[in-house]
């Protein structure tokens, strides 16, 4: 989904996974894995999602860069 935000342009989460997916405005994007859903809802419901992520996501959970295919 997209959100509002000035550093971040989609949030996407498989919940059987606990797969969470975050593409940047720069582009790139990474999926973390192990993500609970309720960080994911949070997440979303965040007044900032970059403060959000920055306070609760990053360098808490392991992550792979996706590239573009």
């Amino acid at each position: 989904m997209q959100v509002d935000s000035d550093a971040i342009s989609e949030i996407a989460y498989d919940a059987r996974r606990g797969r969470l997916v975050v593409r940047f405005r720069g582009g790139k994007t990474y999926a973390y894995r192990d993500v609970p859903a309720g960080v994911h809802e949070a997440f979303i419901a965040a007044e900032s999602k970059g403060r959000f992520f920055q306070d609760e996501i990053r360098d808490r959970y392991g992550f792979e860069r996706l590239r573009r295919r």
